[in-house]
């Protein structure tokens, strides 16, 4: 066999070598394509800005073309908060919800935190809940639900309105100033004002004659009536107590008779007690001897 001038060439094996092979696997893994593509720009970035941020002047300058920016977009006049608008209340509270805010305007609604308005409004006893947000002009709007005065409340600091639920709303210069309220006294009424409602409820039939509610020791209440009259309430089933004795008022006409007060802590046994001078009226009826007053 005669042999060619040339040399033949080699053919190239197709298949990939070994760190071909596993380079190419590492790159169908999820976790290496994120690694590559955004972890390792993401490390070489902050590295960079570290690296530039590691000097202070460079710091500070930084910083001051961030505030700078900043303050170029909240102070634009779109962003600006020039009025602020309470509505929903008195105007004695709405001055006082404007001092309590104490907003400096105009001021950025970017750098103005609606939260903390709606909770420095709500900390006032006068305020049941307040609404704050950002009206047509960006006014900002803070809607109160103002709450009802229901009781008036004797402290010892002296007068005081409470709403249906015992919260204060506000301190009372005299009685007369709204003597269309009930009148609650003693420690704990602010608290208890829910049995006291349940309690001037049933007592509707001598609504003419009752002048006040008494907490007694935080546990129980007496009710005063006119005649310096007391009736002396249980700390347990107060209302039942109660309508039991308008139904033997109905019955006997008790409450009618010279009476200093109607002892009721006992629902098995009422107790009554006569004024001086009924006391004075039974002894003699049953023949017995009133002590008179020494004479000097």
């Amino acid at each position: 066999m005669q042999s060619l001038g040339r040399a033949i060439p080699l053919r190239r094996d197709p298949a990939p070598s070994r760190w071909a092979y596993r380079m190419h696997r590492l790159w169908l893994t999820p976790l290496f394509r994120v690694t590559m593509r955004v972890g390792m720009p993401a490390f070489f970035l902050t590295l960079a800005l570290g690296i530039y941020l590691s000097d202070p002047v460079r710091r500070e300058s930084f910083a001051g073309v961030v505030v700078a920016a900043k303050d170029k977009v909240t102070e634009r006049p779109m962003f600006m908060v020039n009025l602020l608008s309470i509505e929903g209340a008195s105007p004695e509270l709405a001055d006082a919800v404007r001092q309590k805010l104490d907003l400096q305007l105009p001021q950025s609604s970017l750098a103005l935190d609606l939260d903390s308005v709606r909770v420095q409004a709500e900390k006032l006893d006068a305020v049941a809940h307040a609404v704050v947000w950002l009206g047509a002009g960006n006014v900002l709007q803070v809607t109160i639900t103002e709450r009802q005065p229901a009781w008036v409340w004797r402290t010892g600091q002296g007068l005081m309105l409470l709403d249906a639920e015992g919260h204060r709303i506000a301190g009372l210069a005299t009685r007369g100033d709204r003597a269309d309220l009930p009148l609650v006294a003693g420690e704990g009424a602010d608290t208890a004002v829910k049995e006291a409602t349940a309690i001037l409820h049933a007592a509707q039939p001598l609504a003419s004659r009752i002048r006040g509610m008494i907490r007694i020791s935080d546990r129980r209440w007496d009710l005063m009536l006119d005649r310096d009259q007391r009736i002396l309430l249980p700390a347990d089933g107060p209302v039942a107590a109660f309508e039991g004795l308008l139904a033997l008022d109905k019955a006997e006409n008790i409450l009618a008779r010279d009476l200093v007060a109607v002892d009721l802590r006992n629902p098995q046994r009422p107790v009554l007690r006569l004024a001086q001078t009924a006391l004075d009226a039974l002894r003699q009826s049953q023949g017995l001897v009133v002590p008179t007053e020494s004479k000097t």
